[in-house]
């Protein structure tokens, strides 16, 4: 195995709004970057846009015959009880069976739910203005809904002067500030990519 190459859904369709939000998530990511990094492994993550791109590169990059592990990373756009793979064959309608189920992994249910899982931070960011008494209060934050953390995160910084939290403009500076304890303790599918990944770069 010679790295680790992550796709991952988000960033829009420009480049520099990709960049942004890679540099972002490379960030929040960090440790499991440089474990890594300390193993001569190689690391990629490439935001894709739309899931259906972030799909379809991470199928041709295992499909390749490439020696890094690819490792997909997508919204789960809703409630999860089952495995990863079963959840976006029944979703999405994508057959995964290509892939190791520790290669296949969601955000739950969106990558907002890990932005608002560290509230001190986005006090912080967001500064005068900020109600943090709107987000979520919930230890599991993936059982709260979609739709629900979107309009506490609309709420929490409507009267902020950097106004409404924007996903393209302000997710790729939140990544890089949020505590990943903090998320990790509040959403169990971020911890489980964590496990996962740590995992793999120990196995190499």
């Amino acid at each position: 195995m010679s790295g680790i190459a992550i796709y991952m859904e988000g960033g829009g369709e420009g480049n520099a709004t990709k960049a942004a939000l890679r540099q972002g998530m490379d960030t929040f990511l960090q440790p499991i970057k440089e474990a890594a990094r300390d193993k001569a492994l190689s690391w990629k993550l490439v935001c894709c846009g739309p899931r259906n791109e972030a799909f379809q590169r991470f199928q041709n990059a295992v499909n390749s015959g490439n020696d890094a592990v690819s490792v997909l990373l997508v919204d789960a756009e809703g409630p999860v009880n089952q495995s990863a793979r079963r959840h976006l064959r029944d979703r999405d309608q994508w057959n995964l069976s290509f892939a190791p189920e520790e290669t296949i992994h969601l955000m739950v249910q969106a990558m907002e739910t890990w932005i608002v899982a560290d509230s001190e931070t986005l006090k912080s960011y967001y500064g005068q203005g900020f109600r943090a008494n709107r987000l979520p209060r919930a230890t599991n934050l993936e059982s709260v809904p979609k739709t629900d953390v979107e309009n506490s995160l609309r709420e929490a910084t409507e009267r902020t002067q950097k106004k409404n939290y924007h996903k393209i403009r302000h997710a790729g500076d939140l990544l890089k500030l949020i505590d990943v304890e903090s998320v990790k303790a509040r959403c169990d599918h971020c911890q489980r990519l964590f496990d996962d990944l740590g995992r793999i770069v120990d196995a190499a």
